[in-house]
């Protein structure tokens, strides 16, 4: 024992063993055990840093736990919004001891894109960046003080990247399937107008740009141009826009309504292209529980979202099985890339870090099934689907929070 703590070590990992002692790894490789450990044999799986997920809207722990998500980042978009330091403390803490979470502080008091929140105090109080919600902020001018604000407190700003005078009331991608459908669509364009003012605007400012979400070719192409000049800009996306098209909601599919909406195949491809080459840092998974009453309606009124927590490794694994990424290049989107962006002390396996951990079968298969998830609701586009690669244990803070049964 140590303060109190079982010392525990992975052992037959592509590592060797990993010690771990007092909540923090201690030693990695070929190290000397310790006559009174607790050994977790990890024979035929992967370890990994627990997954980090890089936007959510409801800290679904019991799902996080189940796809091996130790940390989230809180989306602003909560009832209240985290307008304030009170609101962030509270989320801060909300889910203690289960999961850490992260909050991400609203950039406009209500999220209305009118008058700045107290970014300064949210930070103080936990806020580890500040995000414009599920809506982008019209005013060019209201961004342009909040990334000059932000950069004076080194906080990465979140958008969210759509030219609302051009979306409207827009449920879906302008095109061949919307018009079939008889949908209210609006141009692909319109989230790279936005990506366009607000790399701009990140120029002028020096502050940190995150894109949560990019899913066009032109947006991506922009994102990849500004990084090439050094404008300090990251971004996102989540599986549903690199595994399905404006195609999966033919039929009036309501559980592929998401917030931005399927692109068509060819921006799908340029998503996969952007994974590959790196311009795309994150792959989160947008965990927004809807309940059957929002989800189950017609189209065009149903609520955009989807869950992910418990599948985003699985899905996120077709990128590997495909060719199109490594799996140590696929971990980093989902550990070590947004742990620098949003500069937590996590996403590595290396001594003096959190024994924040897990273990997956990158070969187990499975199917998705909406009425068995661990999620507050089930609204996932993927039920029914074969998949591969699931995760067998997750540890946070050195304790063992979850073992597949």
């Amino acid at each position: 024992m140590s303060n109190g703590h079982p010392v525990t070590a992975f052992i037959n990992t592509q590592l060797g063993s990993v010690l771990v002692a007092d909540r923090e790894i201690v030693a990695v490789g070929a190290v000397e055990l310790p006559s009174d450990c607790q050994i977790i044999d990890a024979e035929g799986l992967t370890i990994a840093p627990g997954l980090i997920d890089a936007g959510v809207f409801k800290a679904d722990w019991r799902a996080c736990h189940a796809g091996g998500i130790t940390r989230v980042m809180l989306m602003p978009d909560q009832n209240p919004p985290l307008d304030n330091p009170a609101m962030i403390g509270f989320a801060w803490g909300a889910t203690k001891p289960h999961i850490w979470v992260h909050p991400l502080a609203a950039a406009t008091r209500g999220l209305l894109g009118a008058e700045l929140a107290e970014i300064g105090l949210c930070q103080a109080a936990g806020a580890v960046g500040v995000a414009t919600g599920r809506a982008g902020i019209a005013d060019s001018g209201v961004m342009y003080r909040l990334m000059q604000y932000a950069a004076g407190f080194d906080l990465v700003v979140v958008s969210h990247a759509e030219d609302a005078t051009l979306t409207g009331d827009a449920v879906a991608t302008d095109g061949e399937v919307a018009t079939r459908l008889g949908l209210p669509a609006a141009p692909a364009f319109a989230e790279a107008l936005a990506v366009a003012r607000d790399l701009r605007i990140a120029e002028a400012t020096g502050a940190r740009l995150h894109f949560r979400q990019v899913t066009t070719a032109e947006s991506i192409a922009l994102v990849r141009a500004a990084k090439a000049r050094g404008v300090a800009v990251t971004c996102g996306v989540t599986p549903g826009h690199f595994l399905m098209s404006e195609q999966s909601v033919s039929g009036y599919r309501s559980f592929a309504r998401l917030s931005p909406p399927l692109r068509s195949e060819d921006d799908r491809q340029a998503v996969l292209a952007g994974l590959a080459d790196g311009t795309i840092d994150c792959i989160a998974s947008g965990h927004d529980p809807r309940s059957q009453e929002d989800k189950r309606l017609p189209f065009a009124d149903a609520e955009p979202g989807m869950i992910g927590a418990e599948t985003l490794l699985a899905l996120a694994l077709t990128l590997v099985r495909d060719g199109r990424m490594t799996q140590d290049a696929l971990l980093a989107t989902m550990t070590a890339n947004p742990a620098r962006i949003f500069g937590l002390p996590a996403g590595h396996i290396a001594p003096g870090q959190p024994a924040d951990l897990m273990l997956f079968d990158a070969g187990a298969p499975w199917r998705i099934d909406a009425d068995a998830t661990l999620a507050s609701a089930g609204n996932t586009p993927f039920d029914g689907m074969p998949t591969q690669g699931r995760v067998a244990l997750t540890m946070k803070g050195g304790e063992t929070v979850w073992r597949r049964a």
